[in-house]
């Protein structure tokens, strides 16, 4: 009884305050607008390994390589710290994918589905197998998490070319925002919602989020949950670890048990699942927050440290 009372005050509510279905778009410094692009070519050829790296030597073939795949409504940036870091100890690549939809306008978001966000995640994967890296990862944070599950579960790997281990930062199986759940039936009333970003964080996010692909995220969050609910079994030889806040407001702490519970290796033995005494979402990230403590900073070191060692076994 509380639960309808609760689903028809928000019913209510939006219906009382419903907002036009299209957002008006005259800011040129969002990333909505359209003018800043994340899908040009020097914005490619800088973050993608494929392109700027498309000649390695055998040593740079042989040299660990991490796809990392961002969140919902964000874009690369969101992994530009693991890059530095990366490239700060030299022992390892970082290729940063847009996902599909992703860093183009609000129009380019709105009509991508979740399929064409996790293309970019296949595309870099099998252009790095073609050119011969030996040594592939891939890393999800939030949205790239489930995305990246998918292509475990749906056996896109190939046996010539399988990844050596997945890395997950505050994966989303479970929303912490009960509210998502209302998307289907009051997604037609709202258009969409917006969000409120840092200073450093605008002109990297989308500001509005489109009813379309609000439904798209939990078409995706849905599937997976089903999904590791019937198991799922890593490919042979591939490790996975899972880095989780342990107050998140965006991907409740739930969803790493869901994975613990639902994924195993190809052996049939656990994976790893390590939670992080931090409060945010995608704590990799500290970059364009504002207020960010030095335990916060220690934190992302260490797991970036983790990331790299577990590379070495």
């Amino acid at each position: 009884m509380k639960n309808l009372i609760y689903i028809l005050s928000v019913l209510i509510a939006v219906i009382l305050t419903s907002c036009n279905p299209s957002p008006t778009l005259d800011d040129k410094t969002m990333l909505d607008y359209g003018q800043i692009s994340y899908v040009n070519a020097d914005s490619l050829s800088k973050h993608l390994l494929s392109e700027y790296l498309s000649n390695p030597t055998p040593i740079q073939l042989n040299t660990p390589v991490i796809i990392a795949a961002h969140g919902y409504t964000a874009t690369t940036f969101e992994w530009d710290e693991l890059r530095a870091y990366a490239k700060t100890k030299g022992t390892f690549y970082v290729s940063q994918v847009l996902l599909g939809g992703h860093g183009r306008s609000y129009p380019d978001f709105k009509k991508s589905t979740w399929e064409d966000w996790q293309s970019s995640i296949k595309e870099e994967y099998q252009k790095l197998a073609k050119i011969g890296y030996k040594k592939i990862y891939l890393a999800g944070s939030s949205t790239g998490a489930p995305l990246i599950i998918n292509m475990v579960k749906s056996n896109f790997f190939k046996p010539d070319s399988l990844p050596k281990g997945i890395f997950l930062v505050d994966p989303i199986i479970v929303s912490s925002n009960k509210t998502l759940t209302l998307v289907g039936l009051l997604g037609p009333v709202l258009g969409y919602t917006t969000v409120e970003l840092a200073n450093g964080e605008k002109g990297h996010w989308y500001v509005y989020r489109p009813q379309e692909t609000l439904k798209e995220l939990m078409a995706l969050i849905d599937l997976t949950r089903i999904d590791l609910e019937k198991g799922i079994n890593l490919p042979t030889g591939t490790y996975m670890k899972v880095y989780k806040s342990i107050k998140d407001e965006t991907a409740d702490p739930v969803s790493a048990f869901m994975i613990y519970k639902g994924m195993r290796t190809s052996s049939g033995g656990n994976i790893d699942v390590e939670m992080e005494s931090s409060n945010l979402h995608v704590f990799t990230r500290l970059e364009g927050r504002d207020n960010i403590t030095a335990d916060q900073r220690s934190l992302q070191q260490k797991v970036f440290a983790d990331i790299e060692s577990l590379m070495k076994k």
